[in-house]
């Protein structure tokens, strides 16, 4: 059985990965880097892919990835 992952993903607005280094604002660190900044976080899960709408806070993205870790562990467990 293959290992499910949920992990909270920094997007830009076009809903492109976010992995270039950003201030706390969102902003880009270097200028240079061509990174438009980050936006938005999004919830994925290794199986089902994006999980809910766009998080504009990554406090709030959390309980979300929390919760769906948690809906796989109750299927998992009713087996």
């Amino acid at each position: 059985m293959a290992r499910i992952t949920v992990h909270v993903e920094p997007r830009h607005a076009d809903n492109s990965p976010c992995d270039h280094a950003v201030k706390p604002s969102g902003r880009p660190r270097d200028p240079a880097s061509g990174c438009p900044g980050r936006t938005q976080f999004a919830v994925v899960c290794s199986e089902h892919g994006d999980v809910g709408g766009p998080h504009h806070v990554k406090v709030l993205a959390e309980p979300a990835a929390v919760d769906h870790r948690q809906e796989h562990r109750a299927a998992l467990a009713a087996r």
